[in-house]
């Protein structure tokens, strides 16, 4: 279901989560709205390192990450490190705290929003997408994403707005951008959010 173009730094890892009632219905316990601290225990520690090969990985292709292009994961220190990191639903807030203390940017979206055929790679220059109900576009020329059939739909810096998801989400497609620059980071990550996925009782498959 998913095509992945050649690169030559991209790990990616993605898997589908199916969840045992809708998500506005999936309450997001304390033990996993805890990890949204940037102090809170974690098998997995960010570092530079990580930050760096996180901002390479999205260079090829002739993307800027920096500013307000960055990759997702900085966002979430700094949110983490303010106390604005805030939970949005049990989905999203298994993503945030994995991609925060993993250091690694992660997407999750409504698989039931997406119109196929999926594919990964660098989006053409020119190419804008709304992001947030406000409106706001981003320029993702040269930015490697996901897209479907009526265009990018995620990516390491910031998702699409029309395949977010929402309180009747139940079928979940999550992605961890994963760089051969830090081998075996994107497996822990991924599993780190099954097993978080699988503890909300959802039911993941690994593609």
């Amino acid at each position: 279901m998913l095509t992945v173009d050649p690169h030559p730094d991209l790990e990616l890892r993605a898997f589908t989560a199916t969840l045992s009632a809708p998500l506005g219905e999936v309450p997001s316990p304390a033990w996993l709205t805890d990890g949204l601290r940037l102090d809170a225990p974690a098998p997995m520690t960010r570092g530079e390192d990580v930050r760096a090969a996180a901002r390479n990985l999205l260079r090829h292709g002739g993307y800027k990450p920096t500013g307000r292009g960055k990759p997702a994961s900085e966002y979430l220190v700094k949110a983490a490190g303010n106390e604005t990191l805030r939970s949005i639903n049990a989905a999203v807030d298994a993503c945030n705290v994995v991609s925060l203390h993993s250091g690694l940017p992660i997407s999750v979206v409504d698989l039931d929003a997406i119109s196929p055929p999926l594919r990964v790679g660098l989006t053409a220059a020119g190419v804008r997408y709304v992001f947030n109900p406000s409106g706001q576009e981003l320029d993702a020329s040269g930015l490697l994403s996901l897209r479907d059939a009526e265009g990018p739909v995620a990516n390491a810096v910031k998702d699409c707005q029309r395949t977010k998801t929402h309180d009747g989400s139940r079928r979940l497609l999550c992605l961890v951008w994963g760089t051969n620059a830090l081998p075996g980071r994107a497996d822990e990550a991924a599993a780190w959010y099954r097993s978080l996925l699988e503890r909300l009782g959802a039911a993941v498959e690994v593609l």
